[in-house]
């Protein structure tokens, strides 16, 4: 018959006070971190668009395509980056103010959706941008 030793209040003391509230705020600072990689990468990858298009454009659709801003889109792929850059250091303020609080034994408010609505519209407006730009581009020249 196996024996079981009981649990000494020593080792129940080891668990981290709040941990569901610990690993969720990680997981969502995980999550933001995430996010800002994808977005920098997409303004990697719009910042290079031109290139795409002046070399693979005229061999696959059989024309030259305009390129009518190519610094518009260096500058949008450039935002972009920037924007990515700007989500991480949001994502750690928040991360540390929510761990701070989490800890407290005050009840505190919130840190609210602002800057969350902000980023969005300023992604919204960037891909508004984004499409004009290449609609814009792919009209035939010749």
């Amino acid at each position: 018959m196996p024996y079981f030793l009981p649990v000494s209040p020593i080792e129940i003391s080891t668990m981290i006070k709040n941990f569901g509230d610990h690993s969720s705020n990680e997981r969502t600072f995980l999550a933001w971190v995430r996010t800002a990689i994808a977005v920098m990468a997409f303004g990697f990858i719009v910042e290079k668009f031109d290139v795409f298009l002046e070399i693979a454009a005229p061999s696959l659709a059989g024309r030259t395509l305009s390129l009518p801003g190519q610094k518009f889109g260096n500058i949008a792929g450039l935002a972009l980056i920037v924007l990515g850059t700007s989500i991480v250091i949001i994502a750690a303020i928040r991360f540390l103010i929510t761990a701070r609080n989490i800890d407290s034994e005050d009840m505190r408010r919130g840190a609210g959706s602002r800057i969350d609505i902000a980023l969005a519209v300023l992604l919204a407006l960037l891909g508004c941008a984004l499409f004009i730009y290449l609609s814009h581009a792919l009209v035939a020249t010749g």
